[in-house]
């Protein structure tokens, strides 16, 4: 199925939960990261069991340190 990744189609397995996503985008264990879904932030106590849906909007947000 596909969903929108910043924007960008993606293709993933069916059933794939949020915490499944981040791992597979490379972030997992990372601190600073946020996830949104159609506009909606998903807690990280919430990753494990929200399972994504073909067609859904995810925004993954990274903060950086900066001056």
């Amino acid at each position: 199925m596909t969903i929108l990744v910043n924007d960008q189609p993606r293709e993933i397995a069916s059933g794939l939960t949020v915490e499944e996503l981040v791992r597979d985008l490379g972030l997992a264990g990372r601190k600073g990261i946020a996830i949104a879904i159609n506009d909606e932030v998903v807690p990280r106590a919430s990753w494990t069991t929200r399972r994504l849906a073909s067609g859904e909007r995810v925004l993954v947000i990274r903060a950086t340190q900066g001056g």
